[in-house]
């Protein structure tokens, strides 16, 4: 493998055209099809190296992931550089061990599924460079991957009998979006964040009340102390916009408290401060959620992304499908965080459909879901 990238940096590849570039228009109803295609994910989009290997779509035979979080801990957030760097440290180990617990050699796999965007260009070229390699090297396919796309796929792991359609709230620190999956790789964005995203303001409200990074799991863990209504917070309603979501706003309205209680020299109860902001940014993504499934008739809704984890935006949504009689679907905390399951999962799919990328495939760090 190490030979393999090697050849690619060094500049032996002579040509950009690539055998499968095109659509494979037969490849979804071919009856040699295999059932039990076996995928090599990658994910380098922010802080995580990750690679896997998934059979079927469904079945994950191993999910390797190196995560930084320590080490940008140190800084209070990512460092783009340092999280490049430690890509390259660490993919061909991260791909090695992937393939070695999935007990498969790399000639056994039909394609190799990348993220290629949106995230951090720096740490996406490792991983779209990484893959290119490979691809060239072994002749093995190559399935550019949506990052959010992959989020929304993680759904499909443990929960066999989720089909599209249905409605998929993916949250994180970079995304707040409401997406209408229509078929398998067909979305359609019913709402997006006009600022800040909820995992964004999770990570400056933790650093505001002194919790660090990552904010998100201290803010979750420090709320259980604390009491939610103690501080009215505003839910924020964009103009025009039923499911649009704001939160920048929020995160202005917990700063203004805190410097104003510093003011006044009063003391500030820093659970309570934790759970009232919890609760605003649940009654927000619930709403909207709840209204969009209302709207548009769908009976499933599934949560992906890194917040997606978060105990008490779970809890709420259990209740409120239950109450509504919507089927609810959400990943285990490993499939919601970066991984390469997921990104090998929505290749899975793509790579049925006959949508493969070509060697040149690039790092695009603002691609747009649906964009190809």
């Amino acid at each position: 493998m190490k030979k393999a990238i090697g050849r690619f940096l060094a500049g032996r590849l002579q040509t950009k055209k690539y055998m499968n570039k095109k659509k494979i228009d037969s490849l979804e109803n071919a009856e040699d099809m295999k059932k039990d295609l076996l995928i090599l994910g990658i994910e380098t989009s922010c802080d995580e190296t990750a690679a896997a290997v998934v059979c079927g779509g469904r079945t994950v035979l191993s999910n390797v992931i190196y995560s930084q979080i320590d080490l940008h801990t140190l800084y209070g957030g990512v460092v783009p550089e340092i999280a490049s760097r430690k890509h390259i440290e660490k993919i061909d180990q991260v791909i090695e061990q992937a393939l070695k617990e999935a007990d498969k050699k790399l000639e056994e796999i039909d394609a190799i599924a990348v993220t290629y965007g949106p995230g951090l260009v720096g740490a996406l070229l490792v991983g779209v460079s990484a893959a290119k390699a490979i691809s060239y090297a072994a002749k093995i396919p190559l399935v550019g991957v949506h990052h959010i796309e992959g989020h929304i796929s993680a759904n499909f792991i443990e929960n066999p009998d989720l089909e599209p359609p249905f409605l998929c709230l993916v949250v994180s620190g970079g995304h707040s979006h409401l997406v209408f999956v229509k078929a398998y790789g067909e979305y359609e964005i019913l709402g997006r964040t006009r600022d800040d995203a909820a995992g964004e303001a999770y990570d400056k409200v933790a650093r505001a009340i002194g919790l660090g990074y990552p904010g998100g799991p201290k803010i979750d863990k420090i709320a259980k102390e604390g009491n939610p209504e103690a501080i009215h917070f505003p839910r924020a309603k964009v103009e025009n916009s039923n499911f649009d979501f704001s939160f920048s706003g929020l995160k202005s309205s917990v700063l203004n408290y805190l410097n104003g209680m510093k003011m006044k020299e009063e003391p500030v109860h820093i659970p309570d401060v934790a759970a009232s902001f919890q609760k605003a940014v649940v009654d927000v993504l619930v709403d909207h959620s709840m209204a969009a499934l209302k709207e548009y008739h769908i009976n499933k809704f599934a949560i992906a992304g890194g917040v997606a984890s978060n105990s008490a935006i779970r809890e709420a949504f259990v209740q409120a499908c239950k109450k509504s009689e919507i089927e609810f679907y959400y990943p285990s905390p490993v499939y919601c965080t970066d991984n390469a399951a997921m990104i090998a999962v929505a290749g899975y799919y793509d790579f049925k459909k006959g949508m493969t990328s070509g060697l040149d495939l690039n790092a695009v760090a603002n691609l747009k879901l649906g964009e190809r």
